[in-house]
């Protein structure tokens, strides 16, 4: 049978999530040590047992247990039998690790055209002009067909700027040399922090995140962040960005049985911290709307009044651990949160909140009618998983019997926008091989060997072919700065997700990604094609690009 909710815990009567209202969002909220992990690890399990592919990112490594079946303890055990779990039993969930820099998980890139300049201002900290002048490199870059990847492109691109500033002035606006020196300065600065690990090639795949097992359950993606979130800006970017890729990219389904993925926004108030109002403006529109592509935001926080109050208001599903009220401040957060629930004529809902215990929590979920249901006072129910992090070798073993594991390891460093610049790029029959693609062995999750298809993407676009065994040097389909993986805006749908995708995304003018890579010839075709169409599409798409991007920055 079917599953149909999650069990949260338990209080006066069963406090559960229902699978149809949980794309409806939620928040974990709480003070330090009042078991929001361990909330978090509970309802990660929940949705992959029932079939949703989960993401979420691991801030102090405990998480990262969920990959291993718990220890037999009593007291759990006796939990379990509380809140009438009679199919409890210790298990592990299927995970598969991620990390931006490489070390304790899979390499997670993305390409800078993907990121593009909006979301990269903001990781750099540039200030309006600076912003502006970012903007054009990328439109320059993508007029004149060059490739942004990494961030030697980006370089070289913003040199390439400064040196012919007199004679872009008049159709891209004022460079000042000064303001590309502030930008580089910026750009080492991130690099010596590590972000040149997260730009390039293979960049991520969505695909690759909605995986499920055969026997049915989601996979849960796990971002290793411990080192990740001591770079905070480059933590809420990258979030930032994900969510924009993920409301792009999927279809539109409404309200489906239960959702396509899962997000879990760990320490949210970073998402917003310093943002520029536009920017914020965005991502709620995003929260909002992303409920239709099938997609859960949760957000998991110390204080509910980190997230802004546009998008506190979309959270249907809430569980309240602890708040303290030492200061007022404090007084005020307890207040806000108390409010916010459905009165439960039992509970002094204000009080409770500073009395509550760890591992309990008041939670309310939305109802089949889709009203909140009343506060009730809880304790969680057990996870199944581990509660404590893996060990070293534990994780080394997950990393070599994931199923991604050789996919994303190598870097890929193909023909780009420094190349070009440099007068260096080759034509595709001067193509050095690539590292080859390896293999998938036997599947650790069950279901074949090699390339047999024992996984499926939950309503993703079908899965991207191998990585070719030759990088082509000759131009893909790909738009130039929108190029990380982009298409053309014609061959977009122009749904709600096209615009608003690349307003935030910030790509030049592309807003969906190309299923696949192409081949030399195929590549050369559409070179010639785009040719053709550059100078009427020039004119008229860098227009409409530059008076919507404009509207909205310096709102």
């Amino acid at each position: 049978m079917a599953r149909e909710s999650i069990l949260v815990g338990r209080g006066d009567a069963p406090c559960e999530l229902l699978l149809r209202r949980a794309n409806r969002h939620g928040l974990v909220a709480g003070a330090t040590g009042t078991g929001k992990t361990v909330t978090l690890q509970v309802l990660a399990e929940g949705f992959s047992r029932a079939g949703v592919p989960v993401f979420c990112a691991d801030i102090k490594g405990d998480l990262s247990g969920i990959a291993a079946p718990g220890k037999p303890n009593p007291k759990l055990d006796a939990r379990a039998a509380e809140m009438g779990e009679t199919d409890f039993a210790y298990e592990a969930c299927p995970v598969v690790f991620w990390d931006v820099f490489g070390e304790q998980g899979h390499p997670l890139r993305a390409t800078v055209a993907e990121m593009g300049p909006v979301l990269l201002a903001r990781m750099l900290e540039l200030n309006d002009t600076q912003e502006g002048v970012l903007s054009i490199a990328f439109k320059l870059a993508d007029d004149e067909g060059l490739l942004l990847l990494d961030f030697k492109d980006l370089r070289a691109i913003l040199n390439h700027v400064a040196e012919r500033a007199e004679e872009l002035r008049a159709e891209y606006g004022q460079v000042s040399k000064a303001s590309v020196g502030t930008i580089q300065r910026r750009l080492l600065m991130l690099e010596q922090a590590g972000a040149e690990h997260f730009f390039g090639e293979p960049a991520l795949s969505l695909e690759d995140l909605m995986l499920t097992t055969p026997d049915g359950r989601g996979a849960v993606n796990v971002l290793a962040a411990d080192k990740l979130v001591h770079s905070p800006r480059l933590y809420a970017t990258f979030l930032l960005w994900l969510l924009s890729e993920l409301f792009e990219e999927l279809p539109e389904v409404g309200d489906p049985d239960k959702p396509k993925l899962v997000f879990f926004f760990d320490e949210a108030h970073m998402l917003f911290r310093d943002a520029p109002r536009a920017l914020v403006e965005k991502v709620e529109t995003v929260v909002r709307l992303i409920r239709s592509k099938g997609v859960g935001v949760y957000f998991v926080t110390q204080n509910p009044l980190d997230l802004p109050l546009p998008v506190l208001g979309q959270l249907g599903n809430r569980v309240q651990h602890a708040l303290r009220a030492f200061t007022p401040m404090d007084q005020k957060a307890v207040r806000s949160a108390a409010e916010t629930f459905r009165p439960n004529p039992k509970l002094r809902v204000e009080e409770t909140i500073t009395q509550l215990g760890v591992g309990e929590a008041l939670v309310s979920t939305l109802a089949a009618d889709g009203t909140p249901t009343v506060v009730e006072r809880a304790r969680i129910a057990p996870p199944r998983g581990r509660i404590g992090p893996l060990t070293a070798e534990e994780r080394k073993a997950a990393l070599a019997s994931s199923p991604l594991a050789g996919r994303y390891d190598t870097p890929l460093d193909r023909d780009s926008a420094y190349e070009a610049l440099q007068g260096r790029a080759t034509t595709a029959t001067d193509a050095e091989p690539a590292p080859a693609a390896p293999t998938r062995g036997a599947n650790p999750w069950g279901g074949g060997v090699g390339g047999d298809p024992w996984w499926r993407t939950g309503g993703a676009p079908a899965p991207r072919p191998p990585i070719p065994t030759t990088v082509p040097r000759a131009p893909t389909r790909r738009t130039a700065a929108g190029s990380g993986r982009r298409a053309p805006a014609a061959e977009r749908d122009p749904g709600p997700g096209g615009v608003l995708g690349d307003i935030i995304g910030g790509g030049g003018s592309g807003g969906g990604r190309s299923r696949g890579r192409q081949s030399p010839a195929e590549a050369m075709a559409t070179s010639m094609a785009r040719s053709l169409g550059t100078t009427f599409g020039r004119k008229i798409g860098g227009a409409v690009l530059r008076g919507v991007l404009g509207s909205i920055l310096k709102r």
